[in-house]
């Protein structure tokens, strides 16, 4: 069973950064890509960003592009979001995810985290 571990959460005030981990428990499977979705309170899960097992390209939700960066090492099977300029809107649990099925890119994945809380302070 793939388990997928998300860390780096927390509360932060508006404008600040955060960085969020997740790391694969399992290194004997191929990513083809992962993905960070978020979910806030009451509303849908939402995509956030997304990105090919090469690196090679990155896909973004319109309302993070430009302050969010995703980046991955699949030597070690981890991805990371660089999330700056946070605003109170950012607020929700976020999740990884990995598609190791060769599933539809950049909304599509198998495998997904337990979450970790982001809070924006105003």
């Amino acid at each position: 069973q793939v388990q997928l571990v998300e860390s780096g959460g927390g509360v932060v005030q508006t404008g600040g950064s955060l960085t969020l981990s997740c790391a694969a428990s399992a290194r004997t499977f191929d990513v083809y890509a992962w993905g960070w979705f978020r979910q806030a309170p009451g509303k849908e899960r939402e995509f956030v960003a997304a990105i090919r097992w090469s690196g090679s390209q990155q896909y973004y939700g319109h309302y993070v592009k430009g302050r969010f960066t995703i980046s991955a090492d699949n030597t070690e099977n981890t991805v990371s979001l660089q999330m700056n300029s946070l605003k109170p809107e950012d607020t929700a649990v976020y999740y990884c995810a990995a598609n190791t099925a060769g599933l539809g890119l950049p909304y599509q994945y198998d495998h997904w985290g337990q979450g970790t809380q982001v809070t924006v302070s105003s």
